[in-house]
């Protein structure tokens, strides 16, 4: 699927999605604690790509950062600029950030990739890494499995990575892997994992 047809599918189902999955307490405290642990406390803006409903912008900018929500779904930054107002949300696209070269302090991609081809992984990294100040942070939310693999994901069609493999196409981006936290299937959700990773030095 292009990202016409993610942008599509999302917006169809985007009052259910809010409904499910639009509030911090919907969250994983261990999730949040992770996000937090690499995002907050930092000088400078952060970009939450992919921010759907605006539940973690807004979390963020609670625990003092400057962050900025960015949603390609005209419906999900509406409710996000009604529910937080606020907070700083826009409509834009994680492949092409309106942003100046290392002009920002940090990124979640909270599960903004999963829907991605693997082949354009490398491209939206390296777009991270040119908009991402030295010492920067990306923190990212990814389904992972033994092998690169599709699957039928609710909304639309989406990947999943061996977190090794994973790290390496960070690497690859000029990132250092820093912590990563693990998750097996629990019988409710498919096995996934949050990484933090910075930019590497030169």
């Amino acid at each position: 699927m292009n990202a016409e047809q993610v942008r599509q599918a999302y917006a169809s189902v985007a009052e259910l999605y809010i409904e499910l999955f639009g509030t911090r307490q919907q969250v994983h405290a261990d999730d949040l604690a992770f996000i937090g642990r690499h995002l907050a406390g930092r000088p400078g803006r952060v970009l939450d790509l992919g921010c759907g409903p605006g539940h973690i912008t807004d979390y963020l900018r609670s625990l003092g950062a400057d962050a900025t929500g960015i949603d390609m779904v005209p419906e999900f930054v509406a409710h996000a600029r009604a529910t937080h107002p606020g907070g700083d949300y826009r409509l834009g696209s994680i492949d092409d950030l309106a942003a100046a070269d290392h002009s920002v302090a940090g990124i979640l991609a909270w599960y903004s990739l999963i829907h991605l081809p693997p082949r354009e992984v490398d491209g939206v990294l390296a777009e991270f890494r040119r908009v991402l100040a030295p010492a920067g942070t990306l923190v990212l939310g990814l389904f992972t499995g033994d092998e690169v693999a599709a699957f039928d994901h609710k909304v639309a069609t989406a990947y999943r990575w061996p977190l090794d493999e994973f790290s390496q196409r960070l690497a690859r981006a000029g990132f250092t892997e820093v912590e990563r936290l693990p998750r097996p299937s629990d019988g409710t959700h498919r096995p996934h994992a949050a990484v933090a990773a910075v930019v590497t030095d030169g």
